[in-house]
């Protein structure tokens, strides 16, 4: 069952899938990721679909991340890791999208929604939007080996380091200084600067296009030394007294009290 908070549209061969919870800053359920796996699908059968652009509903975040209400639970640590090797399969389902594929981000991008943005092919955002993974600052936990792989990649190791040690977010001008994004926008622009973008794209040869992304993600891949089957760092965090503790004060809206256990 496709999720209600997943808005799909399909106009002149692009596909439009917007994110659509932004009374929690689009916060991504187990359903909302399901469904973006089964729009990859859809957008690799579909002849018709030359481009696919992800969007956050509300105009004030694309996706702030997952929805952190599951991680109330007293099988914290087995929860955490199961979903986090979950999102990890969604990310890399997204990378391998056999057409070309567009974050439009207004507002923030962070926890995995910078992934998202990171495992699409071009990203087109306002002048005000931020990314960033502020998790040293909020739940205590820890990303992905293919995460930090993913995002290595675009941002270098001192500025990746930067962002995970301090919890700041790039704005826009450094986001497109490390090319995390592609183009900026004005706010009341974005949508058409999107599209013309997607249509440009969509214009062009199709095989050209589908060889150029496959060439790309291959040589990406045998460059990749580091293996994404090692998850003992993330379940050192995870199973901490700081996670949970990162995670009642994130729910309860107030400032953690780390104490490195």
């Amino acid at each position: 069952m496709p999720s209600p908070y997943v808005l799909y549209q399909q106009e002149k061969g692009i596909a439009f899938l917007t994110f659509n919870r932004p009374e929690t800053r689009n916060a991504m359920t187990d359903d909302m990721y399901q469904t973006l796996v089964e729009h990859c699908e859809l957008t690799d059968k579909d002849q018709n679909i030359k481009v696919l652009i992800l969007r956050g509903a509300g105009g004030k975040v694309f996706v702030a991340g997952s929805d952190v209400s599951k991680f109330k639970t007293s099988e914290l640590a087995s929860v955490s890791m199961e979903h986090e090797l979950y999102v990890d399969k969604v990310i890399q389902r997204l990378e391998t999208v056999s057409k070309p594929t567009i974050a439009q981000v207004e507002g923030m991008a962070l926890g995995s929604g910078l992934a998202l943005v990171a495992a699409c092919d071009l990203c087109v955002c306002t002048p005000s939007s931020k990314f960033g993974v502020p998790i040293a600052r909020t739940l205590g936990n820890c990303l992905s080996v293919s995460n930090h792989i993913l995002l290595l990649e675009l941002l270098g190791q001192k500025r990746l380091k930067d962002l995970l040690y301090t919890g700041r977010l790039l704005d826009a001008e450094e986001a497109l200084s490390c090319g995390l994004v592609t183009r900026i926008a004005d706010s009341n622009l974005i949508e058409d600067s999107t599209k013309d973008l997607a249509c440009s794209i969509a214009s062009n040869a199709p095989l050209t296009i589908k060889a150029s992304k496959e060439t790309i993600r291959r040589i990406r891949q045998r460059n990749q030394k580091q293996t994404t089957k090692e998850n003992d760092l993330s379940l050192m965090c995870y199973s901490s007294e700081d996670f949970k503790e990162g995670v009642e004060a994130f729910l309860t809206k107030r400032n953690p009290n780390w104490k490195g256990t």
